[in-house]
């Protein structure tokens, strides 16, 4: 059945050209529904913009306005790119373990060239690496130019940690790596297992720089000899640019010179004698020196060469006995010491190990490099061969000396 149009019902929105008309409950609800719209985004907005809203400079500006450089704003992309990092400690937060050992602890002091690795708790948006500036600074988000060289580890923390709090951020939770020493080098060199350039990741002692360089080279060890090192001597000797003022010497150490000092290397591992351990700074070189060799030759037992290890020294007879005494043919008589001189010229002592034996005569004494000649005796190489060998011996000794 047809309705007439004055019957009909008018729709709730009806279109007519350009115009649009909404029923007073649809407006309402097309109006909570952006209000809602509108508070998520603004939150939304304030959680990844909180720091900017909180007065942070831009990017490439520092607080007062400024442009900073190039190499501060690039510090957070690749200050330790390619370098081996330093693990934490799962033990805690302010200590670090380190290659070959050992570990850093808050008490190291930062310096030029150190990287660091930055970051707050629950804000990985801050975390940045940057390295300490030869000026002593680093460049920090929203901070600018921090002062970080002559800081220890948690120093630094505190004072990000301050900083941060007063205008940024509440109660942040700071966290520093190192990633890269290069404030406090020693050098290792001479007879140790792996000379090289170390970094003090905080006070050492003489004993245990030894033992970050792998010890020093033992005689007749398998793995000295692979390295192709002599064995360590008696002395290891510090030098130290800025000298030795106020150290006092005890009895087995002696200063050289006010920049060089040498410490007895038997004493100092085997004594336990805690005055010898001195204190390593940085850029300190520690020089092993390499064990001293002595000759003997000739009519021995067993000739050769033998390390003086331990000491500076050996008597003749000491010597002698090391090659395992006299050979069969030797002669008592007239044996020779060639000793060489700085200059290069050699110096020849004749000496008669008989007598010295017998202890009618002084024992001299061997230093690095002396050659302890024992020569045989004609008459007993003779007497030992056939008739035609003697022959000739007899006329070979002729023919060399001209008679």
């Amino acid at each position: 059945m047809l309705m007439r149009a004055a019957d009909r019902t008018p729709p709730a929105c009806d279109l007519q050209p350009g115009i649009i008309s909404i029923s007073a409950e649809e407006l309402m609800k097309l109006n909570r529904i952006m209000v809602s719209a509108l508070i998520a985004f603004l939150m939304c907005l304030m959680g990844l913009a909180r720091p900017l809203l909180a007065g942070s400079p831009l990017r490439g500006q520092n607080q007062d306005g400024t442009m900073q450089s190039d190499s501060a704003s690039q510090q957070s992309e690749d200050a330790g790119a390619g370098v081996p990092t330093t693990e934490p400690y799962a033990g805690n937060s302010d200590n670090q373990v380190i290659e070959g050992g050992g570990m850093i602890g808050p008490d190291y002091v930062l310096g030029p060239e150190d990287v660091l690795t930055i970051t707050i708790f629950n804000l990985p948006e801050m975390t940045q690496t940057v390295r300490v500036e030869n000026d002593g600074s680093i460049w920090v988000k929203l901070l600018g130019r921090v002062k970080a060289a002559g800081l220890t580890t948690s120093q630094l923390r505190d004072k990000l940690q301050e900083e941060w709090g007063k205008s940024y951020l509440q109660d942040p939770h700071v966290t520093i790596f190192i990633k890269q020493f290069h404030s406090t080098p020693v050098s290792v060199v001479g007879a140790v297992m792996k000379p090289g350039l170390y970094q003090l990741p905080g006070p050492r002692s003489l004993v245990q720089v030894l033992a970050m360089a792998g010890g020093v080279n033992m005689p007749g060890t398998a793995a000295g000899n692979m390295q192709g090192g002599a064995p360590a001597g008696r002395w290891v000797y510090i030098t130290r640019k800025v000298g030795f003022a106020g150290l006092q010497t005890v009895t087995g150490m002696k200063l050289l010179a006010p920049d060089q000092l040498k410490v007895d290397l038997g004493r100092l591992l085997y004594s336990h004698d805690s005055a010898l351990d001195v204190s390593i700074k940085p850029f300190d070189t520690i020089t092993v020196s390499r064990a001293g060799i002595i000759y003997v030759v000739g009519a021995v037992k067993k000739a050769g060469g033998f390390t003086l290890e331990d000491r500076d020294s050996l008597t003749a007879l000491e010597a002698l006995a090391l090659a395992e005494g006299f050979g069969p043919s030797s002669s008592h008589s007239h044996d020779e010491i060639i000793h060489t001189l700085p200059n290069g010229t050699r110096q020849v002592k004749v000496i008669n190990l008989g007598k010295i034996m017998k202890g009618k005569v002084k024992d001299p004494v061997l230093t690095a490099n002396d050659i302890l000649v024992v020569p045989g005796s004609t008459a007993k190489v003779i007497a030992g061969q056939g008739i035609g060998d003697a022959v000739a011996t007899v006329s070979g000794l002729i023919i060399w000396r001209g008679l």
